[in-house]
């Protein structure tokens, strides 16, 4: 057992003074406040201790070309001219490198306060489209590399059939990606081999890529694999998908979604950018949780998010990093934020009536990010994984501010992202703002990008 004291800390049913909580099998068993520090306790003192978030959509590979698609083309640039650049970039990605890039992205989450991740895992196999020997060899990889990190992970295998909603065939960079139904069961089943050696908070999930990706009868399918597990899926990213899809199904994605399957809790729907009113209240009301990776969002020039009406109507969401251009929960909360902020001309958008804007984008995005990973965290609370992070006012100047403005200035005004100190599953990986094994992490990553830069 290990215990930690800190003389604040945001549970469950809101701020609490003088903290202990134990932790055994990486579960809190016991909260206590108004509480001592025992001689065996882990002493944070004036640190704020808050949950820890899942982040819940990451394609980890994508953090190696961050910032190689920074440079205007002949025409406009837009979203499809970056992914020209990503498949390029997949060309020589071997398995040694997926794996030194994952652990290096894995390590930079738990840094900057996430606990967990929900891998939406497409690099499936050899260049060209070759399959492995082992049909979920990369998928190892993304497990290894979460178990060498001690983050704690949801995989989730991606189905990824066609190269448009007319069912086109695969080319390219896509090769890499591509599976019938019977070779994506192998990669699951792979991929379950493979966790039976992982800690016991590491779990399973499945993707359907998109509705451009997968037609209706996949979709039945893979939804039906993993029948009580998480299911995401890319949704409403852009204006030229929605109008293929609409062109296709004689629907818009989420009025498709929503009528033609049973989306409940299970399912994150990843971005939703580009919704009707009827849309964002109907994907509100299902239960769904809308995966929002702010950074990403704005770097692809994808929209705004309708934040307001979704969170007026009851709706649940999580945050994710997505291509992992910039890893940094604070400024994921805060983009998304902004971003209401620049759709509405006001400010304090998405906060309750008097109550705290950091505070609320933390607990919201924390609740949902355990929905959409299927984790039992989401709270500082009995029973649940001991999910935890730290942050130290006087380390980012918020010296004599306490607990929820100490919050609102972390996130909204420091310079300074990283966390002092995070627990996944009781694992206390990341101590005074690093990763315990950081060196040999950073410079496995660098040897792996070099070689990479070099051949673009």
């Amino acid at each position: 057992m290990q215990q930690i004291f800190v003389k604040s800390a945001l549970l469950a049913n809101g701020w609490a003074d003088d903290v202990l909580i134990s932790i055994s099998g990486g579960k809190i068993t016991a909260i206590e406040q108004d509480a001592s520090p025992t001689k065996d306790a882990l002493d944070l003192g004036a640190q704020i201790l808050l949950p820890a978030l899942a982040n819940v959509h990451s394609h980890s590979f994508q953090r190696a070309m961050a910032g190689l698609s920074e440079r205007r083309g002949a025409s406009t640039d837009s979203f499809w001219t970056w992914r020209d650049v990503m498949y390029r970039f997949l060309d020589d990605l071997s398995v040694d490198d997926i794996h030194a890039i994952a652990a290096f992205t894995f390590m930079e989450m738990a840094e900057t306060g996430f606990a967990s991740v929900g891998e939406f895992h497409y690099v499936h196999h050899q260049k060209g489209g070759t399959p492995y020997d082992n049909p979920a060899e990369t998928s190892v990889q993304i497990i290894e590399a979460a178990k060498t990190i001690g983050l704690g992970l949801t995989h989730l295998p991606v189905l990824y059939c066609f190269g448009g909603v007319n069912e086109e065939t695969l080319k390219g960079g896509q090769l890499r990606f591509g599976s019938d139904f019977e070779l994506f069961e192998h990669i699951v089943d792979g991929s379950k081999s493979a966790l039976n050696d992982a800690p016991c908070d590491f779990s399973l999930g499945v993707a359907p890529h998109s509705l451009r990706a997968v037609n209706p009868g996949l979709l039945e399918q893979v939804t039906k694999l993993l029948p009580d597990r998480p299911v995401h899926m890319h949704i409403s990213e852009q204006k030229i998908e929605v109008a293929e899809v609409e062109a296709k199904f004689g629907a818009r994605p989420i009025e498709w979604l929503l009528e033609n399957t049973s989306v409940n809790e299970r399912w994150c729907l990843i971005h939703c950018t580009h919704m009707t009113p009827s849309e964002t209240i109907g994907l509100a009301k299902s239960g769904a949780v809308a995966g929002l990776c702010s950074i990403t969002e704005a770097n692809l020039g994808d929209g705004i998010f309708d934040g307001t009406r979704f969170v007026e109507n009851g709706g649940t969401f999580g945050i994710g990093s997505d291509s992992d251009l910039r890893i940094s929960l604070t400024e994921e909360l805060r983009t998304l934020e902004h971003s209401q902020r620049y759709a509405t001309n006001q400010r304090t958008v998405l906060a309750n009536p008097h109550g705290s804007n950091s505070q609320f984008l933390l607990q919201s995005a924390a609740a949902g990010g355990a929905l959409a990973l299927g984790r039992q965290s989401g709270e500082i609370a009995v029973g649940h994984w001991a999910d935890l992070m730290s942050i130290e006012p006087d380390a980012f100047l918020a010296d004599g501010l306490k607990q929820s403005m100490a919050l609102d200035y972390w996130m909204f005004a420091a310079r300074q992202d990283r966390v002092t100190n995070l627990w996944s599953a009781g694992r206390h990986i990341v101590s005074k703002g690093e990763h315990k094994n950081r060196s040999q992490i950073e410079q496995r990553f660098k040897t792996a990008v070099r070689k990479l830069r070099a051949l673009l």
